[in-house]
């Protein structure tokens, strides 16, 4: 009888539901996976382990910050986690950038999605930055479209649009606001480069 517990407990122990479950390494993105807002760089480097590592990173007008990276390594699955000021350090938010796709996406949008993509998702035209300058190419207005609203549990979605190749004149400077049915972007077919994840400040 003792045997038998013994074997049926072992059993139970080895089966998948009592097995650790493996952190996502693709898919949707929500305010809860793969990273939440509770999150710390410890509990992120206990689930990540070798696959989340702090590096230095160039930011905005020549600043430096120092993001937690998971996937550091591969980057199609890349991730940068900033982390709030505060005593607890959770984190602040997420952002996909650096790479010309994503397995990763936000709302069906990636790295990489189109003007006529991202319009099609938010359901109506949208107001984006001039370009060529530190903050150029940001969405500054999604005019009440589906991604104005946060996500499900409150968590808040920016985009950015880039091209190796300059932009026109007429859609540079940091006083323009585009419109992402104009005729010389919608010609000019910038793509998302970046994507942000920000979860609210509690």
């Amino acid at each position: 009888m003792k045997l038998s517990v013994t074997l049926t407990t072992l059993l139970l122990l080895a089966s998948p539901a009592f097995a650790q479950t493996a952190p996502p390494q693709e898919g949707p993105i929500t305010c809860a996976s793969p990273v939440a807002p509770g999150d710390t760089e410890r509990t992120l480097k206990q689930r990540y382990g070798k696959d989340a590592a702090m590096q230095d990173l160039p930011g905005a007008e020549g600043e430096k910050y120092r993001p937690l990276v998971l996937f550091p390594k591969t980057m199609d699955r890349r991730i940068e986690i900033a982390f709030s000021d505060d005593k607890a350090g959770r984190a602040s938010g997420l952002t996909l950038r650096d790479a010309k796709t994503s397995r990763w996406s936000v709302g069906g949008i990636t790295l990489g999605s189109s003007l006529a993509e991202v319009q099609k998702a938010n359901g109506k035209p949208f107001l984006v930055s001039g370009f060529e300058w530190d903050y150029g190419g940001f969405v500054t207005d999604w005019k009440g479209g589906a991604l104005s609203r946060p996500l499900q549990d409150g968590c808040t979605v920016t985009i950015r649009f880039g091209k190796k190749a300059g932009a026109p004149r007429s859609l540079s400077g940091d006083g323009g606001k585009i419109a992402s049915d104009n005729t010389t972007l919608v010609k000019w077919a910038p793509v998302v480069t970046e994507i942000g994840v920000n979860f609210l400040d509690e």
